[in-house]
C-alpha cells in the first residue's frame, strides 16, 4: 500500500515537472516567433522611427495608406521618414498618399527624404512634411497635371473602317479614340486639368507657406534640380537621411539613437504597377490604345522625361 503512494506522488511530482518544462517550451517557441517577426519588420518592438519608401509610379493603394494611417496612431513611432523616389504617379494616387501622411504630420515629425527624383506627384506627396530635404541634383517640380488621349480616325479611314457611337450626350464620348476631339469636349477636359491642377498648387502653397499665385508662377510643369528648388523655396536643405535623423533629434527632440523600421504593408510601393518596367513603347501603346473611360480615370501627375 505504501508502495502504491509513493507511487503515485512521483507520478504527480514528474506531471508538474512536465508542466514547467512545457509551458517554458511554449513561452520560449512564442518570443522566438516574435523575435522573429520583429527582425523581419511584420512586428515593431519599441520607441522607433517609420520609414516609409515611395518608388516607381504612385497609385491609389489603399494597404499602403492604411499602413501610414496606423502609423499615425502607434505610440510606438515616434516620427516618420519619407523616402521619395518617383516621377509622379496618377492625381488620385498622389492624393491619398498627401492626405494620409498629412494625418501622420497632424501628430507627429514627418521629414521627407528626395531621392534622384521626385517630380510631380512625387513631389505632391512631400508636401505634408515639416521638413524637406533632397539632393543637389534631385530632380524635383514638374508641379502640373496631365491628360492624354489618343485618335486613330486617319488610320481606321485607311483601313476602310469606320466607328459609330451612340450616346445620352454630345459629351459621353470626349474624348474618343475613333474621332477627333470636339472644342466643347476639349474645353471640359481642359477644365477638369485646370481644377486638378488648382488642387495642387493648393497643396504647395500650404506645404511650403507660399502664396498661390508665387507657385502658380513655378508651376508651369518645368522640372528643377535641388538646388534650383532650394533657392525658390520648394525644398528646405540639401541631405539626406540621416541628415533627416539629426533634425529630427535636434530640432523636434526626439531621442538619439532611435531605430528606422520600414513601414509595414503588404505588397509595399516598389513592385506596384507594371507601368513602373514599361518600355518607351509600350508606354506610348499605354497611353493612346486604352480605353477613354480607363484614361478619364487615370489624371497624370507625371513628369513626362
Amino acid at each position: 500500500m505504501a508502495l502504491d503512494v509513493d507511487l503515485l506522488l512521483d507520478r504527480r511530482r514528474l506531471k508538474r515537472r512536465l508542466i514547467i518544462w512545457r509551458t517554458l517550451a511554449v513561452i520560449a517557441c512564442i518570443a522566438a516567433l516574435l523575435g522573429g517577426l520583429r527582425g523581419a519588420g511584420v512586428v515593431k518592438g519599441g520607441a522607433h522611427i517609420a520609414r516609409l519608401s515611395v518608388t516607381g509610379i504612385i497609385s491609389d493603394d489603399r494597404k499602403v495608406t492604411d499602413a501610414i494611417r496606423a502609423s499615425a496612431k502607434d505610440d510606438n513611432v515616434k516620427a516618420l521618414i519619407v523616402m521619395i523616389n518617383s516621377p509622379g504617379g496618377t492625381v488620385s494616387g498622389g492624393e491619398a498618399l498627401y492626405h494620409a501622411i498629412g494625418l501622420v504630420a497632424a501628430k507627429k515629425p514627418v521629414v521627407a527624404v528626395m531621392g534622384g527624383l521626385a517630380a510631380s506627384a512625387g513631389y505632391m506627396i512631400a508636401m505634408p512634411a515639416n521638413r524637406v530635404f533632397a539632393r543637389e541634383s534631385t530632380i524635383t517640380g514638374s508641379i502640373g497635371v496631365l491628360m492624354e488621349t489618343g485618335e486613330v480616325s486617319g488610320l481606321l479611314e485607311k483601313l476602310g473602317v469606320t466607328a459609330e457611337a451612340i450616346t445620352s450626350g454630345p459629351l459621353k464620348d470626349q474624348p474618343s479614340l475613333t474621332k477627333p476631339m470636339s472644342a466643347a469636349g476639349r474645353e471640359v477636359m481642359r477644365g477638369i486639368v485646370l481644377d486638378m491642377y488648382d488642387q495642387f498648387v493648393g497643396m504647395v502653397a500650404t506645404g511650403r507657406h507660399m502664396e498661390p499665385d508665387a507657385v502658380r508662377a513655378l508651376a508651369d510643369g518645368r522640372a528643377y534640380t535641388g538646388r534650383q528648388a532650394l533657392k525658390l523655396g520648394l525644398i528646405d536643405a540639401i541631405g539626406d537621411e540621416q541628415d533627416a535623423k539629426i533634425w529630427l533629434e535636434n530640432d523636434k527632440g526626439l531621442a538619439k539613437g532611435l531605430p528606422v523600421e520600414d513601414l509595414s504593408t503588404a505588397g509595399g510601393l516598389a513592385s506596384r504597377m507594371l507601368a513602373n518596367e514599361i518600355s518607351p513603347l509600350g508606354e506610348f501603346v499605354w497611353k493612346t490604345l486604352i480605353s477613354q473611360r480607363v484614361m478619364l480615370d487615370l489624371p497624370w501627375a507625371l513628369w513626362q522625361h
